[in-house]
């Protein structure tokens, strides 16, 4: 059997739960990002810190929580003590010890300090933001951190002994060639992490990428960012990592069991100011402002944007969507059971359409997206999402 759809399959049915925290604090604005971010000070940390608390008391908690992922924002900028509070807080609500800690860290944040606070805590493993080892290119994203502190920051994490590490690279920058981006992912491979993410640059709304794109400042080049999907596959698996997805690579033993559960539409409460929850009946995310979100906590209310009610349909839907960007795939006849009601007509249909035009593969009950099929993910999302949704007469 795949060991990748075993270990799909195992989160899927295990009834894991998750727990993401939002820390929003920023020292600037990378030109790419989107997620909610303020500078901190020392009242807007004391007020973060004490609302998840706050937060926190007000989940039911179902079960022992399996996972845990610290996002942002840049988690490392708050100070050692700082996150031991936070890390006490969370372990706290979670009946045990997780069986995985991701905690997000930019180069330039990252001190020994603050990882032996994280040790001590139980986290098992850091993702660090690189994006690039091209100075001119981390100048162009208005990364903060430079390539030498990337290296130093790399040696801590690893000298620190943390069971499992993550770089994050992104490409279609930008100015960017072929070639740098071939130069990075070496470089990344020669430091041999445990994982390695690799993100195509995307044009977010109110992103100064998005302002620099409407102006015609940059440009879009769909067919080099197949070029680049397509060689940093062929490279990464050369060196001996195992891709999952359709943007992360792992060594074995090393896949994302946090981003395996929210993407198999398993339950994770989200802390934080924007920080998203499914659970239970619904889905939604806290208000995308510190204030506002102390404010709400304080008043006993949660999750109160973009709610929605989980559906089986729902969950089937976006199990499709998400489980297709997996090189494993989806057991459809699992979504099949839990929602006998959707339209699986005119999904199988449209699964049968992708594998005649080679973007699929269909085996028993698994269907999984070929390499070509990947380059099209988004593509295949959306007619999933028309597929599900019931026709309204003309």
């Amino acid at each position: 059997m795949n060991p990748l759809a075993s270990e799909q399959d195992k989160a899927a049915t295990g009834k894991p739960l998750g727990v993401y925290v939002h820390v929003p604090f920023c020292a600037s604005t990378c030109d790419f990002c989107a997620f909610y971010q303020t500078k901190p000070t020392a009242d807007g940390v004391e007020s973060f810190l004490s609302g998840i608390a706050a937060e926190a008391k007000l989940v039911a908690w179902p079960r022992p929580v399996t996972t845990v992922f610290w996002g942002g924002g840049t988690p490392g900028l708050l100070a050692p003590r700082a996150l031991s509070l936070l890390a006490e807080t969370v372990l706290a609500s979670c009946a045990g010890t997780p069986e995985e800690w991701t905690v997000e860290l930019a180069p330039a944040s990252v001190t020994p300090q603050r990882l032996a606070a994280l040790r001590a805590a139980g986290v098992t493993r850091i993702s660090m933001g690189v994006q690039s080892f091209q100075p001119a290119l981390l100048d162009g994203l208005g990364r903060q951190h430079t390539r030498e502190q990337v290296y130093r920051a790399y040696d801590q994490v690893r000298a620190a002994g943390f069971a499992s590490v993550n770089l994050d690279l992104m490409f279609a920058l930008p100015g960017q060639t072929e070639a740098e981006w071939a130069a990075d992912v070496r470089e990344a491979v020669r430091l041999a992490p445990d994982h390695l993410s690799t993100y195509c640059l995307t044009f977010e709304e109110d992103t100064a990428l998005w302002v620099k794109l409407s102006q015609g400042r940059v440009k879009l080049d769909p067919e080099q960012e197949a070029r680049l999907y397509e060689s940093t596959w062929a490279q990464l698996a050369a060196a001996g990592y195992a891709q999952y997805e359709v943007s992360n690579f792992a060594r074995p033993g090393h896949a994302c069991r946090h981003n395996l559960g929210t993407w198999g539409m398993e339950e994770w409460v989200g802390l934080g100011p924007s920080a998203a929850s499914q659970q239970g009946a619904w889905r939604g995310a806290n208000i995308a402002d510190l204030a506002q979100w102390r404010a709400h906590v304080a008043a006993g209310n949660r999750v109160t944007e973009d709610r929605v009610a989980v559906t089986p349909a729902l969950l089937a839907e976006d199990a499709l969507i998400f489980g297709l960007r997996m090189n494993a795939g989806v057991d459809v006849a699992v979504w099949r059971a839990r929602c006998p009601e959707a339209p699986w007509g005119e999904v199988e249909a449209l699964l049968d359409r992708l594998a005649e035009g080679g973007l699929a593969i269909r085996a028993d009950t698994r269907v999984r997206l070929t390499d070509r099929g990947r380059l099209l993910a988004d593509t295949v999302g959306v007619e999933i999402m028309e597929a599900f949704r019931p026709h309204v007469p003309a």
